[in-house]
């Protein structure tokens, strides 16, 4: 079992701003397991962003991020983390760090078990 805490990362920002979360893990045996970021705008449901293998690193990306998200984990302090580029009004939402057992790439959210409390990212023009 894992125990994920959002460290920082979260604000206000304008369009063509950068944010970077940060996520913390606590467990055993990390590397078996997939990390995750899911983020939930007002009115809609959550949506997977990005996911990570914490054991060699294959990263998997939503579309609607791809090539301005960036996920890794820290294998030294167990932080996974997403760097996020060329913000858009449209990535407003309440970003959560997730975490689940295995080697898929999952992008439900009703895959992943153990979730964070969330931080919220809010985009302007």
């Amino acid at each position: 079992q894992v125990q994920l805490v959002v460290e920082s990362g979260g604000g206000l920002v304008q369009a063509g701003d950068s944010l970077r979360l940060a996520c913390a893990v606590s467990g055993r045996d990390l590397h078996n397991y997939i990390m995750g970021y899911f983020r939930q705008a007002p009115g809609k449901e959550r949506e997977f962003v990005s996911a990570i293998r914490w054991k060699k690193g294959a990263t998997n990306y939503a579309d609607s991020v791809k090539g301005r998200f960036l996920i890794t984990r820290d294998n030294t302090n167990n932080i996974v983390s997403l760097q996020m580029n060329t913000l858009k009004p449209e990535d407003t939402a309440v970003y959560f760090c997730a975490a689940r057992e295995g080697s898929i790439l999952a992008t439900d959210d009703k895959d992943y078990p153990y979730w964070g409390q969330g931080t919220q990212v809010t985009v302007s023009l």
